[in-house]
């Protein structure tokens, strides 16, 4: 029982951390595009 609740907990963080990392890449992405529209 208590190893069954570890591994659900466990993949609700991995599908967290990956929620993290996609946004992080979305963001690293539109920063370059946006510095290479408004470069000066």
């Amino acid at each position: 029982m208590m190893m069954e609740n570890f591994y659900i907990a466990l993949e609700i963080m991995g599908k967290g951390m990956l929620g993290i990392f996609a946004a992080l890449g979305i963001i690293m992405l539109s920063v370059m595009a946006m510095s290479k529209i408004f470069k000066k």
